[in-house]
């Protein structure tokens, strides 16, 4: 068992219902204080659904959790002043300066007068934004946006920090300029809970929990998942059609998880001889050229596809 103080998030089969269907199916876990837990799945798997009910926005059908110590439940209250959350679509005001957002939410927070000056200029340093505290927030790249939000969601250091897929739209270079202001925060010590759908983004968590339809099905180190991967990814290069190649493989028995990867395909096989013969021979009697099919590590995305079809596919797929 885990101490209580080793523990500042804490599911017990949380379990959420609208009507007959059940959004989050029974999920439990616990996060330590400095981790970095980030929720993978397709579109409709519970993620957001669960972190509204953790961030006590939304009352858990049954079960139950604990946020920095307090029942999502009966302690809403304490719950939202122990957190910072961040979500896909800004709370910025667009129409303000940077500095007058900041302001604002150091206001909100109620911040002691002597520490505003001081978390206002950390959140302006550490977003990059010194020198356009004076520009209009509507103004901003994207990137910087982002920033700007993470640094007003911080901005009274709560212990907790909510992530809801925060990134979407932002170009590879800004999100990892974005996660890297996420690692200095879980060094300090602020607990991140993260959703995304971004494969590299995952890569960064300390564990990641995939879910699926509404249920945690895989919960560890994102190398730990790959470790466990159930067969070998066949790494295809062809002279011909991606698209067409995958049509041609589905009825191979011995290939499955069959996926475009790039330019590449990505199969996945019991059997790493039997398998490549197979895969060659149906592609080359379809007159798809094979240039190489070599076996290679499973990428989290491979890891991804085989957990989510083994637990029936995600909705609407």
């Amino acid at each position: 068992m885990t101490a209580a103080h080793d523990v500042s998030v804490e599911a017990r089969d949380l379990a959420r219902k609208f009507g007959d269907f059940t959004a989050v199916d029974s999920v439990s876990f616990a996060v330590r204080p400095g981790e970095i837990f980030g929720f993978l799945g397709p579109n409709g798997a519970g993620k957001t659904t669960t972190l509204r009910m953790l961030t006590s926005l939304l009352p858990p059908t049954s079960g139950g959790a604990t946020v920095a110590g307090h029942d999502v439940a009966t302690q809403g209250q304490q719950v939202r002043r122990s957190i910072g959350y961040m979500s896909q679509l800004f709370s910025l005001y667009l129409d303000l300066r940077v500095i007058e957002n900041l302001e604002l939410f150091a206001g909100l927070y109620d911040l002691p007068p002597e520490r505003v000056g001081e978390r206002i200029g950390w959140a302006l340093e550490t977003a990059g934004l010194e020198d356009r505290r004076e520009a209009l927030t509507g103004t901003l790249p994207l990137g910087l946006k982002q920033r700007l939000a993470l640094g007003c969601a911080v901005l009274d250091e709560p212990p907790v920090l909510f992530l809801d897929e925060p990134t979407s739209g932002v170009d590879p270079a800004a999100r990892r300029r974005f996660w890297d202001l996420i690692d200095r925060l879980a060094e300090d010590g602020t607990t991140v809970l993260v959703s995304t759908h971004y494969m590299e983004e995952a890569e960064y968590c300390h564990r990641l929990a995939l879910m699926n339809r509404g249920r945690l099905i895989a919960l560890d180190r994102p190398a730990a998942l790959r470790e466990e991967f159930p067969g070998t990814i066949l790494d295809v290069r062809l002279d011909g059609d991606p698209a067409r190649a995958v049509a041609a493989l589905e009825d191979v028995e011995a290939a499955s998880d069959i996926g475009m990867y790039g330019r590449a395909l990505h199969v996945r096989v019991d059997d790493p001889d039997v398998g490549r013969r197979a895969v060659v021979d149906r592609l080359t009697r379809e007159g798809l050229g094979v240039r190489s099919a070599e076996a290679v590590p499973p990428s989290l995305e491979d890891v991804f596809v085989a957990r989510v079809g083994q637990e029936g596919g995600a909705l609407g797929g």
